[in-house]
């Protein structure tokens, strides 16, 4: 296949995405006839993201510079832990966002180019991360956070095997493997941690190294227990109004289900193809939720904790659209309109980079006084998960559909809608 993607494209993807936003009819006018973004625009415009976002890390990372190179920026009111966490939640949250972009077969333009060399940086980068001799070695030894970051490390080699982990020389593999069953000494609080636990050791049964399917049925039962219904999960014994349903629960527990399915595992009462169907189900739902969320302008409601994560809070949908999973209720066409439209949105205002072009913290800006304790320049990097789609190829239907209308700009202009419905499950 040969890329429809120009290296200029790539390059002023940004500076064009910020100027479609500016562009947009006014909401009084934003009727059936309203202009939105070009196909070819929003893939442009998404390339130029993931390639902004990746290159300052993985550039560094896979020369083992990162460390020396970079010193991320900290909330006001960070909580004290090592700083040294931030470079493992960069690499981490980072790299599992773009891992199915980077298992795309080789093409040849631009996009090619670029594929080829941030997957060589990305497997130079997993060297380092292991290795205690590499000043990128990472913080696995100190800390509860590398539980949590260390889940999304094995997801990107989950999501994209082929491509992360079995080029992967046997040492670096075995220093995987060893430095993950070493967070066990973490003990995991009753909340979507128990994913990060249950995400690392579903890794390890993927790879035939001994895992632990206690930490796996721990988390999957009271995952269960603490769904409160319509797509929604509470997030420990009570209910919080925020995006963690976005950031973790949704997506890990699909992954997680899902690795059990094609492993075959048993080692309790549940049936993991029925449960993995009715997570799904219940991910669409609360894809559903999403959507509607999507302002006329691209905009969506700041609530709750890791405000900060800024469009990480559409995982689920960049999740369902890469495994062709969105629910008929929302097309393709429409999704990516909407969803891009938020990308826009948010990095519309150039602050959100620093002058060597990391994330900063903030949500349309920089903002540092919007950081939680525990927030820091690395955390940010979450964001990359919005981008799962790009997985998909240029020619691929999610990329190729005529761009529709959202649901609010629809509402918002005086055209039909459908009718929102509860599911049961």
């Amino acid at each position: 296949m040969t890329s429809h993607i120009d290296r200029r494209a790539i390059l002023t993807g940004m500076a064009t995405g910020t100027a479609a936003f500016a562009a947009m009819p006014a909401l009084a006018n934003a009727g059936e006839t309203a202009p939105v973004a070009a196909n070819a625009d929003d893939r442009s415009y998404a390339l130029s993201l993931l390639e902004r976002m990746a290159s300052p890390v993985l550039s560094r990372m896979a020369r083992g510079q990162l460390q020396a190179q970079w010193k991320p920026e900290l909330s006001p009111t960070w909580d004290g832990r090592n700083p040294k966490v931030a470079f493992l939640e960069a690499f981490g949250r980072l790299i599992d966002g773009i891992a199915p972009w980077l298992a795309l077969p080789d093409t040849d333009g631009a996009e090619g180019r670029l594929r080829a060399r941030l997957r060589d940086q990305a497997l130079a980068s997993y060297v380092h991360s292991v290795d205690p001799k590499s000043p990128d070695y990472l913080l696995w030894q100190a800390e509860g956070q590398p539980l949590v970051d260390s889940a999304y490390f094995t997801s990107a080699l989950l999501r994209a095997p082929q491509t992360l982990w079995d080029p992967l020389d046997r040492a670096t593999k075995d220093r995987i493997i060893k430095e993950i069953q070493g967070l066990r000494r973490v003990a995991p609080p009753y909340t979507n941690w128990l994913l990060f636990a249950a995400m690392n050791e579903v890794f390890l049964l993927s790879v035939g190294a001994q895992w632990d399917p206690i930490r796996v049925d721990l988390a999957l039962r009271k995952f269960s227990e603490w769904y409160v219904g319509d797509g929604w999960y509470a997030d420990g014994e009570h209910f919080h109004f925020d995006m963690y349903n976005s950031y973790v629960i949704h997506p890990m527990l699909t992954q997680i289900w899902d690795v059990l399915v094609r492993c075959n595992a048993r080692f309790n009462a549940l049936d993991p193809k029925e449960r993995l169907a009715i997570q799904i189900q219940r991910m669409q739902r609360f894809g559903e939720a999403l959507e509607r969320m999507i302002g006329p302008d691209g905009a969506f409601p700041p609530v709750g904790r890791s405000l900060t994560y800024r469009t990480a809070v559409h995982q689920p949908l960049a999740y369902l659209a890469w495994r062709k999973l969105l629910h008929a209720k929302l097309p393709e066409g429409q999704v990516r309109a909407a969803t891009m439209a938020t990308q826009r949105r948010i990095f519309a205002n150039p602050s959100n980079f620093d002058a060597d072009g990391f994330l900063t913290i903030g949500f349309a800006r920089h903002q540092p006084s919007l950081g939680d304790v525990y927030s820091n320049a690395g955390s940010m990097y979450i964001t990359s998960e919005s981008l799962l789609a790009l997985g998909l190829p240029a020619s691929d239907s999610y990329w190729t559909a005529p761009a529709q209308h959202w649901t609010m700009r629809k509402a918002y202009a005086g055209q039909d809608f459908p009718k929102d419905y509860y599911i049961a499950n």
